[in-house]
């Protein structure tokens, strides 16, 4: 047994029992992999993957557990190199955060100023991706930190922080006729097409049930990814948008208003995740505790080494 079987046991599972693609993304050959596989398969007596023929199409039931197994051992070995690391230097390496593009582009920036301060010589590296991608990122990739909204928390392996309250709000162009409306109701808002995010991202779905239980059918004429975008079709007068209230930013929003919209919105919380059981540089927990000082290594740690229910029983 090896590491590089391991590895194509992660890679097969992970490309959709594809050799190909495994192979791909490992470099290697499709005959390769099949061979290591085989050999693993004799070494321990069983057989890890269904068959059709040449084709893989799932696990079995023992495969499944030395999935579970293989994905432990890779975490270590991998906590094993960052040890080496970690002693060898631990003021430089590389911070890799998965993020949206509303986080990464209004709340962080002042974050990572102040750790760039600190730790110059941190490569910093910002994923910037859907919220719902963010636990696939996590987990099957070398990101230490994730943070997003809604879409992180429940997920076996993944262990989750709040740090940042927000919520939605309304910007209109200059001019408009809400600008004048002193108390905007969720009614009048309706009157008009709405402008903001696509489904299942920064919060939609809050939005969506808000008017829900308002009675209202908000007429969603468009959506985008990102708040940026949102911002600048308002501005052209198509609409109206509903975007991440942090989103707006009076100095440099020029062209648009934020109408006084209290209690319309429920508040959102944006997460901090981590991999449960990836060993962290000390620099990760300094950028953490950055983005909220109640996250402290010691509470990070305490979360993220917690086993699993029923982990340990047998």
């Amino acid at each position: 047994m090896n590491l590089q079987q391991l590895r194509i046991i992660r890679e097969t599972i992970r490309h959709g029992f594809n050799l190909t693609e495994a192979a791909n993304a490992l470099f290697t050959s499709q005959s390769g992999v099949s061979k290591h596989i085989r050999d693993l398969e004799e070494e321990l007596g069983v057989e890890i993957f269904v068959r059709r023929g040449k084709r893989l199409l799932g696990l079995t039931d023992p495969g499944k557990e030395v999935a579970a197994i293989v994905d432990r051992m890779l975490v270590d070995s991998e906590n094993l190199r960052r040890v080496a690391s970690e002693y060898a230097r631990s003021d430089a390496g590389t911070l890799a955060i998965a993020t949206t593009h509303t986080q990464a582009r209004y709340a962080l920036p002042p974050v990572i100023a102040k750790f760039k301060g600190r730790f110059p010589g941190v490569r910093l590296t910002i994923h910037q991706a859907s919220p719902k991608d963010m636990p696939r990122i996590l987990m099957d990739s070398n990101v230490d930190v994730a943070i997003a909204t809604d879409t992180l928390e429940q997920h076996p392996g993944i262990a989750t922080f709040p740090y940042l309250t927000w919520e939605h709000a309304v910007v209109v162009p200059k001019g408009h006729p809400l600008e004048k409306v002193e108390d905007v109701k969720l009614t009048t808002i309706a009157d008009y097409p709405i402008i903001t995010y696509d489904e299942g991202l920064t919060g939609r779905t809050r939005i969506d049930a808000v008017f829900e239980a308002a009675g209202c059918n908000a007429d969603i004429a468009m959506t985008a990814l990102d708040a940026d975008v949102i911002k600048e079709y308002v501005t052209l007068g198509l609409g109206i948008g509903i975007i991440a209230s942090i989103a707006y930013d009076p100095k440099s929003d020029t062209k648009l208003t934020a109408l006084s919209t209290p209690g319309l919105f429920r508040t959102n919380t944006s997460s901090i995740a981590i991999r449960k059981g990836r060993m962290l540089r000390s620099y990760v927990y300094r950028f953490i505790e950055l983005c909220s000082s109640q996250l402290t290594e010691t509470v990070v740690r305490g979360e993220s080494e917690r086993p699993e229910p029923d982990e340990y029983e047998i």
